[in-house]
């Protein structure tokens, strides 16, 4: 029986309706059992950071359980923000969703292809908001708790989004 490994994933997304987008990015990784006993942050409306101009993004992180390995993991999610709309024609353009592995379990590698824990996590408040939610006990090796890396950002730019909330029972078939 292969094992099971927490995986930490963000979600994000600024184009057509954005919490739509990113409940439709859950329910595709709870049917297709990418990751089980999920739990979830609130949303958050945040600034963009990065790349040419474009509206606010939507962000959530997700935390769960899955059994594929970090590259199927990846496979995973690419084929997910395929199938709902993403296209990757602009670094850090505007996306229908984006679906980033920010860790799995305490793994730390760097292919070229796949760097866990994601790279550039310990530094972006709209990552480490909705991570609190989810874990800020979770160490991130050479920078401390998600709670400790936050404390040194500024919140500026992110925004609780109060009009809309992930829902884990509705990705599963009852």
């Amino acid at each position: 029986m292969p094992s099971l490994n927490r995986a930490v994933l963000a979600l994000g997304s600024n184009l057509g309706d954005r919490s739509l987008n990113l409940q439709n990015a859950l329910d595709a990784l709870v049917e297709s059992e990418v990751l089980t006993e999920v739990t979830t942050s609130s949303i958050y409306e945040t600034d963009p950071v990065g790349g040419p101009e474009q509206g606010p993004y939507l962000n959530a992180v997700i935390q769960g359980f899955t059994q594929l390995e970090p590259f199927e993991l990846l496979a995973a999610v690419q084929r997910i923000e395929d199938q709902l709309g993403r296209i990757r024609s602009v670094r850090w353009g505007p996306r229908t969703v984006d679906i980033d592995i920010l860790a799995y379990g305490q793994l730390a590698m760097n292919s070229g292809t796949l760097t866990i824990p994601h790279p550039r996590a310990f530094e972006r408040a709209f990552v480490l908001i909705p991570w609190c939610d989810v874990d800020a006990e979770y160490v991130l090796e050479g920078f401390g708790t998600v709670r400790e890396c936050l404390s040194g950002l500024s919140p500026e730019g992110v925004h609780l989004y109060a009009d809309a909330q992930l829902d884990v029972k509705r990705g599963r078939n009852l």
